[in-house]
Parts: C-alpha cells; structure tokens; sequence
C-alpha cells in the first residue's frame, strides 16, 4: 500500500502558513508532513511542535536533521517532546548532512556516514530509556552516563527513523539500521538503482519492513504549462547538483547543464528558464496535470516505493497544488 507524505519549506513561508497547509493536507488524507531542516530558514523543531498541537492524525518529523549540526542527545530529546505532544505520530529524517552547507557554517564534513550510524545507534539507545555509557567504539558520540529522564519515551513501539539516502553508502546504511528512507529522487529510474541496495542490505538483518520514501519534486496544475513552468528552477538546481553519472543516467546534455550551471552562479534565472527543457524536467521532477502527475506517481509505486512525497515547489499555486493531489494522487 502506497502512502503520501509532503514537504513544506519554512523559508519561503512562514510557520502560520506551514501549520494552515499542514492541515489542508491532513484534510486530503496525506499521511506525513515533512519539514525541511536549514540553518537559514525558520527552524523545523518550533514549526513542527506547532503543527503537532493544530493536527490530529497526520505524522510528522524533520526532514531532515543531520549529526553535525544537532547532536543525538539533542535529537533524541526533541524526538521525544514531539512524540508526546503529537500523541505519538512523531517520525525522524536525519542524513550525513548538507555537504555544500556545512563548511559555510565552519564544520568540516568528515566521515558523515559513519558519524550518521552512531548517531542513529545513539538516539535509538536513549529513546529506549537506556543509560548510555562509554564503550570505546564510538568515535564521535561515545557518551559516558548519557540518559533522558525529564521525557515521556515513546515505548517499545520507538519512534521510526527515516535515513535521508543517496549514494550507495548511505542506501546501504539506510537498510542496515533505517526504518525507512528518504531519497531524492522523482524518476523511476533512480529507483532502479537504489532499492536494490537497500533490499541486499536488508536481507543480511533479516529485515522484512521498510518504507522506501521518494522525496519528489513536485509540481501540479490544471494547466501544464504552468505546472511545467514552476517546477524548471527546482530542475536546474537538481541538475546543476547531479555528477556525471545521474546525468548519463537520464540520457542529458551535460554541455546544456553545464550552461545551467554557469547561468545559476551568476543568478540569470531568464536564462535558466530558456535552458531547462522537458529532458530536464522529467529526469527530475514529477510535473503536469493531475492526470500525468497521477500516473507518473503510479510508476514510483510500481518501481517498489512505498511513500511518495510531494516536495517544493509543488505547483504555481500552493493551495490549488495540495488541493489537485488529495483529489486526483492520494
């Protein structure tokens, strides 16, 4: 069974904004609100917490936190708050990190999957109400009498954690220790790829359960066009992003996306729009009418993904975008 998640941006709009879509969503029976985490955005932990107070059944968490920037203890207490004040519908995104982002805030970005397994071991441990104490094989979060006591803990049920994953590292971790993942990804194609990783890594734990989360980039209108339209700054951003191989991957001109690429440094967003085609738009992007944004979400689901999420921009008008997707998607 395919479940629905969304994704809102506390950056181009405010928290108010945030809650009031949160609960339009809820309304059209969309499963999962995810909340972006930026160090220059509104922070994801008070949006969440107010989400939480104005919805009754959608679940909720960050998407996603990462161990440099927020510690396990940390995440592991507010996993916890967010859990008891949603009345336990609290889930956690976290990943290596933003590699582009953390050296602008002075952090050097070493051994993030490592650090990112520790952090999920820890977080798990304390969640469970366990006294973490020094063992000697951590090496960036051996704690030493570690123990959340002013928390109600979630229980032997825990609080699900979502590895936001990528590269095959990181797909491996997540089917490893995940009980879900997060992947940027809107094509087919990309799954392809990934869910294979995943599986190989779970059969060598045994594990039957996981959501396969694909994280889209979404955008919905009756009008193609513009629902084409919105979604080519978000496409040239992925593509500017994308190594060699996801290029090949989707058959594109890697001369045009380097023309992209050079066109976005200097901000000429005209420009990006002239150069961004369908090829662009489809390898990474799910755009058009509800009827081609239905199927194409129906082909994910066939791929093997388990949780599609409609992510930004989500279409020319925010409203009508949710609106189209509980009518016509979920």
């Amino acid at each position: 069974m395919t479940t629905y998640g969304i994704e809102f941006v506390p950056g181009n709009i405010n928290v108010k904004q945030v809650v009031n879509y949160t609960k339009l969503a809820e309304s059209k029976d969309i499963d999962y609100a995810w909340i972006t985490n930026h160090y220059n955005n509104r922070h994801c932990y008070p949006t969440l917490a107010m989400i939480a107070a104005a919805t009754d059944s959608i679940k909720m968490g960050p998407g996603i936190m990462n161990a440099f920037t927020d510690t396990p203890a940390a995440m592991a207490s507010y996993m916890a708050t967010l859990n008891e004040i949603s009345d336990g519908r609290a889930v956690l995104g976290i990943g290596p990190g933003d590699l582009s982002t953390l050296p602008k805030l002075a952090i050097s970005p070493e051994k993030p999957v490592a650090r990112l397994k520790e952090a999920v071991i820890q977080i798990r441990k304390l969640l469970s109400g366990e006294e973490v104490k020094k063992t000697g094989d951590m090496e960036f979060f051996d704690y030493d009498g570690a123990k959340l006591t002013g928390v109600n803990l979630p229980g032997k049920k825990g609080i699900p954690v979502y590895i936001g994953a990528q590269g095959p590292k990181v797909l491996e971790l997540a089917g490893t220790i995940g009980d879900g993942a997060l992947i940027n990804a809107s094509n087919p194609k990309d799954f392809e790829i990934a869910i294979p990783i995943i599986k190989a890594a779970m059969e060598k734990e045994g594990k039957k359960s996981f959501d396969v989360g694909a994280y889209t980039a979404m955008s919905i209108d009756d009008s193609e066009k513009k629902a084409r339209n919105a979604a080519k700054i978000v496409a040239a951003f992925i593509a500017a992003g994308s190594p060699p191989a996801i290029l090949e991957r989707h058959n594109l001109d890697q001369s045009n996306v380097a023309k992209i690429k050079d066109a976005l440094a200097k901000f000429d967003f005209k420009t990006v729009g002239g150069l961004v085609g369908d090829a662009e738009i489809d390898a990474f992007t799910i755009a058009g009418t509800p009827d081609m944004v239905k199927q194409k979400c129906e082909d994910l689901a066939a791929a093997g993904v388990t949780q599609i999420i409609f992510g930004s921009p989500l279409g020319p008008d925010m409203t009508k975008s949710i609106r189209l997707l509980g009518k016509y998607v979920v």
